[in-house]
């Protein structure tokens, strides 16, 4: 996308003999493939530690569990997006272009499906909490994180290999059905985690019976946000956009490196919403150890409740975990 999106550029300003206009489209190319490399070295660092945190040193829960997929999702899409960008700005071998393409495609899908099901999952929580904490298998979170993955990997190799980005051989019809199947399911998706997190917004807001805001849900709602601000575009133009206008016009004039550099914010953000939701408390930022914060962000407790215990009490659980 990158290399054939400077080629069409370059074709198109040389026939009209706008050099300027070259010059000036190929730096915007290479600042905003700099920019992304900047914030998804960024976003790696966060998500690697977010990682690190949720597998080895806090006992997970059912949200916890999404979380750290969520985590590893972004780490690849963002190992994707470095390699890319690298990739055009260096001008180095384009061999594995559609390699990167799949993996970028498959970190995406999993990514989605991993917002969807925890604001799902947060909204049956509340509006049935007695069937979910009751009648809840225990092991649904894992279970269905691997769900999720195999379905996003087996739909982000079929559309590799009916589209010609594996072997070089496509079939026409067939990648149009992957595209359709594709966009059909992330338009189902975005429907799931929208439709989800409004009913929750309005159980808490409208409900007869008042239901404390606590820290998970604000996690779960400014991810649920910024996932639809930064997120969406990219979803929006792979496959939505892509099956009504010709595919060169979508990706070019670097509008696909400025919707890659939003999904890069998005995926560096994730960690940081973590940690700032954590190391709020009564209105001020009281910065500790990262597992605290962490540990915090994932609090599904009024924090009226939460800040009746002592010191004492709150290191003894700390110690448990």
């Amino acid at each position: 996308m990158g290399t054939t999106t400077v080629a069409w550029n370059i074709n198109n300003t040389a026939e009209n003999g706008s050099y300027t206009e070259m010059f000036s489209c190929i730096t915007t190319f290479n600042i905003l493939n700099f920019l992304t490399v900047i914030i998804a070295v960024v976003g790696l660092a966060g998500n690697s530690i977010v990682l690190w945190l949720l597998a080895f040193h806090l006992h997970r829960n059912a949200f916890s569990v999404y979380v750290l997929n969520l985590a590893g999702a972004d780490f690849l899409y963002l190992c994707t997006q470095i390699a890319y960008s690298l990739e055009c700005v260096l001008q180095f071998d384009k061999s594995s272009f559609y390699i990167l393409l799949i993996l970028s495609m498959f970190a995406y899908l999993a990514g989605l499906s991993m917002i969807a099901t925890i604001s799902t999952e947060r909204c049956l929580s509340v509006m049935w909490p007695i069937w979910y904490h009751c009648q809840r298998p225990r092991h649904t979170s894992a279970i269905m994180s691997v769900l999720l993955w195999v379905f996003s990997i087996l739909l982000s190799l079929l559309v590799g290999l009916g589209c010609g980005f594996l072997f070089r051989y496509s079939e026409y019809y067939f990648c149009i059905t992957l595209n359709f199947i594709t966009a059909a399911f992330i338009i189902g998706l975005s429907v799931v985690l929208s439709v989800s997190s409004l009913a929750l917004l309005v159980k808490i807001v409208c409900g007869s019976h008042r239901i404390p805001v606590t820290r998970l849900f604000v996690t779960i709602a400014l991810t649920v946000v910024v996932f639809i601000i930064f997120g969406m575009p990219l979803g929006i133009c792979w496959f939505l956009l892509s099956s009504i206008i010709e595919f060169h016009k979508i990706f070019s004039n670097n509008f696909y490196e400025m919707i890659a550099f939003l999904s890069c914010i998005n995926s560096c953000a994730n960690p940081i919403i973590y940690f700032l939701v954590g190391s709020i408390r009564h209105h001020r930022l009281k910065w500790q150890s990262l597992k605290l914060l962490l540990q915090r962000a994932m609090q599904d407790t009024p924090e009226e409740v939460s800040g009746e215990r002592g010191p004492s009490e709150r290191s003894g659980e700390l110690e448990r975990v």
